[in-house]
């Protein structure tokens, strides 16, 4: 024995031998320095109640003569060395008294093998389970405490485990007690008896809330199926970024339909739409869809986007029933939605960068189809009938359209100039001028508008472009067309926001229009506001 370390264990006066570093009877560190004494710490969990002595006997057949029990155990680190720093390190500052079994020490892996071994601090975890407060280990048998609490009962061998309604069952006292687990799905056993591993083990289905989480677990993890999702979209569990609610959308209403995408390259969705149908005064029904993209270069262009196209529809649904005509309620349509993008804008004179998006819109009402916008999203005119020419509708608010109405450019020489997109007209606080553009047109023939941002019409730009890939039966089946629009942009790169709206136009009566209407006559009969 060394001239500095004691004869008998500090605690319970059991004899030592050498090398012993822990009394095999109380688990005490056995160096020369007092054991250390309670410090007030509001951190720590509430301890657990102390369980009754266990019978004599039973304390008597864990060992009669007590051995020292080896430093290492055959297979597997010490037991002891979960118990906390070693026993010779400097001790803690003096405070008032002996140290209460229950207080947990700091937290640290527990490495016994095959579980025997506990944290030190495992008082606040539930009981018959060992672990650090982050990784659950097997049941384990609890320490015998030192004369500061009584010895605990041998461990039941069909004691049942904790149930996710008892709080120390998904609580982690590493944390304050007070931080839901979810380094295991759903923080540990969720009934009587059963296993963390095999709660581990079990993959639970996506969007399931877990028992005894249902007021906190209101997402689960897309990647791992298992952790909570956080306020800020991430997995507590596993950290990936969950998709959010606006990066792919799709909406159907039997006469219209629209969806949009995020794209391949874009960390967000910054594009928008609105589809709805109204009964108006002669019983007829009008369709309206609304599509704007948000300009990137500004700030909160999602939000621009989105309160541009919630106004503009609320607008149509108020106007159109009440008898207004299309083309005068698409003018207001766009006046509203730039107030609401105008209303976005900090309240600071002379801000750059305000909020701002583009908009299209397209009303098909009482045989007539009515198209107005801002900026360079667009809407294409394709007939049922395939041998027909398909139109584009619209006319960009950008560089390359007003190279190409001056002159200066050819369209293909124009649209591949890194300028191209640079638009000249939107909806936003720092407009220059807004000048909604509106037009009325009376197809003689069904067909189907296509109302869209560019990060579709990038991938078929032109009117012939655009019909080909557009679903033969896209009357019949507009969500579907939809889909498979916007799997052409992401089939063709994705590099931005993808929004298109489908809208099927029924053939007009037998003696309707004269039959030599079409789109284009029929629009510079109304030309634009």
């Amino acid at each position: 024995m060394s001239m500095h370390r004691p004869s008998g264990c500090p605690s319970c006066a059991e004899p030592l031998e050498e090398g012993d570093r822990f009394c095999g009877y109380c688990g005490s560190p056995v160096c020369a320095f007092p054991p250390p004494l309670p410090a007030d710490d509001p951190t720590l969990a509430l301890p657990v109640p102390a369980p009754a002595p266990a019978p004599a006997a039973a304390r008597a057949a864990v060992s009669p003569g007590r051995p020292p029990a080896p430093p290492w155990p055959a297979g597997g680190a010490s037991a002891w060395d979960a118990a906390g720093p070693g026993p010779c390190d400097p001790p803690a500052p003096p405070a008032a008294g002996p140290v209460p079994s229950d207080v947990p020490a700091s937290p640290r892996p527990a490495r016994g093998h095959g579980g025997a071994a506990q944290d030190a601090g495992a008082g606040s975890a539930p009981a018959g389970w060992a672990g650090d407060g982050y990784h659950l280990a097997g049941p384990a048998s609890a320490a015998e405490p030192g004369p500061s609490a009584p010895p605990a009962p041998a461990p039941e061998p069909a004691a049942p485990a904790p149930s996710a309604a008892d709080p120390a069952a998904v609580q982690d006292p590493a944390y304050g007690g007070g931080e839901t687990r979810h380094d295991r799905p759903y923080g540990g056993p969720d009934a009587p008896g059963a296993s963390p591993w095999a709660a581990a083990a079990a993959e639970a289905p996506y969007g399931s809330t877990p028992t005894g989480h249902e007021a906190a677990a209101k997402k689960t993890c897309v990647a791992c199926r298992a952790g909570r999702v956080d306020t800020d979209g991430y997995c507590e569990h596993c950290g990936h970024a969950q998709p959010r609610e606006r990066d792919h959308v799709e909406e159907e209403l039997g006469s219209v339909a629209a969806v949009s995408d995020r794209g391949l390259r874009h960390h967000r969705n910054e594009d928008s739409f609105a589809v709805a149908a109204t009964a108006l005064a002669d019983g007829s029904t009008a369709t309206v869809a609304i599509v704007c993209d948000g300009v990137s270069s500004a700030s909160r262009p999602d939000d621009a986007s989105a309160a541009a196209a919630a106004a503009a529809n609320e607008t149509l649904l108020e106007a159109l029933p009440r008898g207004t005509h299309p083309q005068e309620a698409m003018h207001r349509a766009i006046l509203a939605a730039a107030d609401a993008v105008t209303a976005l804008a900090p309240e600071v004179p002379g801000a750059q960068n305000a909020p701002a998006c583009t908009l299209v819109g397209a009303v098909v009402s009482g045989g007539l189809l009515t198209i107005g916008w801002v900026g360079d999203s667009r809407a294409y005119w394709v007939p049922d009938d395939r041998g027909a020419l398909p139109r584009r509708l619209t006319e960009d608010d950008s560089w390359a359209a007003q190279m190409v109405a001056a002159g200066l450019m050819g369209e293909a020489e124009a649209y591949a100039d890194a300028r191209a997109h640079a638009i000249t007209g939107w909806l936003g606080a720092d407009a220059y001028e807004l000048e909604p553009h509106t037009a009325t047109f009376r197809p003689d023939h069904a067909g189907v508008v296509v109302v869209c941002t560019d990060g579709l019409w990038n991938y078929a730009e032109s009117a012939g472009e655009m019909a080909r890939v557009l679903p033969a039966d896209a009357a019949a089946r507009p969500l579907h067309s939809a889909q498979v629009l916007v799997g052409h942009a992401l089939d063709g790169g994705g590099h931005d926001n993808v929004t298109v709206a489908v809208v099927p136009f029924a053939a007009p009566p037998a003696d309707g229009a004269a039959a030599d209407a079409s789109p284009r006559a029929e629009a510079a009969a109304h030309p634009r506001a």
